[in-house]
């Protein structure tokens, strides 16, 4: 039995039956885990979750999967790009949604903790699966829609444990899908996409926070596609731009072997984001 870890297929479901039959995936055997961004801007989103819902496959949610969640609510509106208009009008769409919405934030396998993007230093492992429990308690409860409308804002931007309400959820959320770059103080950095050997002023990369509360127990994310590849013995960055015309990358996390495939992207060129 193996345990794969797979970066962000953004639907390209066509890279990842590649990536699977490369791997020789056995369903009776194997465990997969995606890291989020399941969906948008790829091709066909929706054979993805038709195929990692009837598969009964592991997943985390990312950025984008909760912004399908709030355009399908009416709370955001879809951007320039945006590949989600099949889900919207397929007609087992009611049933997507909800396996979606019922997918946790981070999770732990194999020994790893995985999340989309990242942790804020303040949280151990436990901790930050602590808090990724109350963000899924709400989105899998009756209240979830007002979550979804509250959930976009940069603020607050750091971490305090006596925050509450849709502030500390929104933290949360924001840390785990969102996080790149903040202050050696955790205060997060939204703008900056690009190469962490060029940090905004004052931030540097998460994982590259000092005094960490996670540093020594192995984190895999993915989220950052201009980050690629990146492998160090705490931290795992698996997401290298399929959507963009990198590879779908999968990580088996027994022995840590890496395997990739290439994938066309949009147009067969590169453009990180």
């Amino acid at each position: 039995m193996s345990t794969y870890a797979i970066g962000d297929l953004q639907g390209c479901f066509d890279a990842l039956q590649k990536l699977l039959a490369h791997i020789a995936y056995d369903p009776a055997v194997d465990r997969i885990y995606l890291l989020g961004d399941l969906v948008n801007r790829g091709a066909d989103s929706l054979a993805v979750l038709r195929w990692a819902r009837t598969h009964d496959i592991n997943a985390i949610l990312g950025n984008h999967d909760l912004h399908l969640l709030a355009v399908s609510e009416g709370y955001a509106t879809p951007h320039i790009g945006d590949t989600l208009q099949g889900i919207l009008t397929a007609p087992d769409r009611e049933e997507l949604l909800s396996w979606l919405r019922h997918l946790p934030l981070a999770t732990s396998a194999a020994g790893y903790l995985l999340v989309h993007a990242g942790l804020l230093p303040q949280w151990s492992p436990a901790k930050a699966l602590a808090l990724a429990a109350e963000v899924e308690a709400v989105l899998r409860g009756p209240d979830y829609r007002d979550f979804l409308r509250e959930m976009y804002g940069n603020k607050p931007a750091s971490w305090h444990d006596d925050l509450q309400g849709v502030e500390r959820l929104r933290v949360v959320t924001n840390a785990m899908t969102r996080l790149r770059f903040c202050t050696p103080e955790g205060e997060m950095e939204f703008k900056a996409k690009g190469d962490p050997a060029h940090p905004p002023a004052g931030c540097l990369p998460w994982f590259h926070v000092p005094n960490r509360q996670s540093a020594g127990s192995p984190i895999v994310f993915g989220h950052w596609s201009a980050l690629g590849l990146h492998v160090e013995s705490d931290s795992i960055a698996l997401d290298t731009g399929c959507l963009w015309g990198g590879q779908l990358t999968a990580l088996r996390l027994e022995d840590r072997q890496v395997i990739q495939v290439e994938c066309a992207g949009l147009a067969g060129t590169m453009h990180w984001q």
